[in-house]
């Protein structure tokens, strides 16, 4: 059902503005991490990074949830196993041609990343002409239990196909940055980065909580990535989850958010308007860095960082770089 926490997300994605009438000929896919959003213009070809799959095993895999088949993007080094695993949750507009992306960055730095198809269920994002239609068809039927119970199931396929148990790490955008709080207090992961994600809003029967109602339960530390200028996302309910998580347990306290004065939603979605490079850039340095220091990445990990933007990460091999 449509509700005001669901109009703010819609507002986030289109800039404060009315619907840009994204068609159906701006989804194209056939496969997962094949095609996306491009009714964004020509700003989509001049920033949008595509990441080579050259010495990564990439593809679609089948996860089983509970009976159900869930379409999963895999990315890995090729030939290599015992590997530290990250899960990658999608924005709204599901495991297209970004998020597939995002998964090969992480591999090329020694992941196994996995980005499930959450709303395989509910239907496929791509084939909606809007985004009010993507977010009350089906968005606003997703279970949180129901995405908790995929990802279980994610974490499980990757221990008994190249994933090495205990090194688990969880990251997400927009809608998959709600997720990652959430599952950071559902699962036994190592750590969670959240890139804007909604912290606090109404609840109901398939979202009974927000990040701030679990702050105090995280069983794994989470890093918060947050734009200054996001119209979704308030700079109070930013201080609201700080003041959770200073009262809450080691992993609660352990966590942190950042916030980048001058960037808006979706500021790390290179094939938006919304990127901003210099954030962008930032929070994957300080990502990569927040799964080094919560033992994502073993230390005798055999894959250090390869895209040269991570030479002195923060807290391992230099000092932490600037608020922004």
């Amino acid at each position: 059902m449509w509700n005001a926490d669901l109009q703010s997300e819609w507002n986030s994605l289109t800039r404060s503005g009315p619907d840009p009438g994204f068609s159906r000929r701006d989804f194209v896919r056939t496969a997962l991490g094949v095609g996306f959003a491009a009714a964004a213009g020509p700003v989509v070809a001049q920033t949008a990074i595509e990441t080579s799959s050259e010495g990564l095993l990439v593809g679609d895999v089948q996860v089983d949830s509970a009976g159900q088949k869930i379409p999963v993007y895999r990315a890995q080094p090729k030939g290599k196993s015992d590997l530290p695993v990250v899960l990658v949750v999608s924005e709204i507009f599901g495991v297209h041609a970004y998020i597939a992306d995002v998964a090969r960055r992480f591999a090329h730095q020694g992941y196994l990343a996995l980005a499930p198809d959450l709303f395989v269920r509910q239907g496929d994002p791509m084939a909606y002409g809007s985004i009010a239609e993507v977010m009350s068809q089906i968005i606003a039927k997703v279970p949180d239990a129901q995405v908790m119970q995929d990802l279980d199931a994610c974490r499980t396929w990757a221990q008994t196909n190249g994933g090495r148990a205990g090194h688990v790490g969880v990251t997400g955008f927009c809608w998959g940055g709600r997720i990652v709080w959430l599952y950071c207090a559902h699962a036994p992961v190592q750590a969670g980065v959240a890139w804007y994600g909604r912290l606090v809003g109404h609840t109901g029967p398939l979202t009974p909580r927000n990040p701030i109602d679990v702050a105090k339960d995280l069983k794994a530390p989470v890093l918060g990535l947050y734009g200054g200028k996001d119209p979704g996302i308030t700079l109070e309910s930013i201080a609201q989850m700080r003041n959770a998580l200073a009262g809450g347990d080691a992993a609660a306290r352990a966590s942190d958010i950042v916030v980048y004065p001058e960037a808006g939603h979706g500021f790390h979605a290179d094939y938006r308007p919304s990127y901003n490079a210099e954030a962008a850039k930032d929070g994957w340095a300080r990502t990569l860095a927040w799964l080094h220091k919560h033992e994502v990445v073993a230390l005798e990990a055999e894959f250090p960082p390869q895209d040269g933007t991570c030479a002195g990460l923060p807290g391992l091999l230099g000092a932490p770089p600037g608020d922004g």
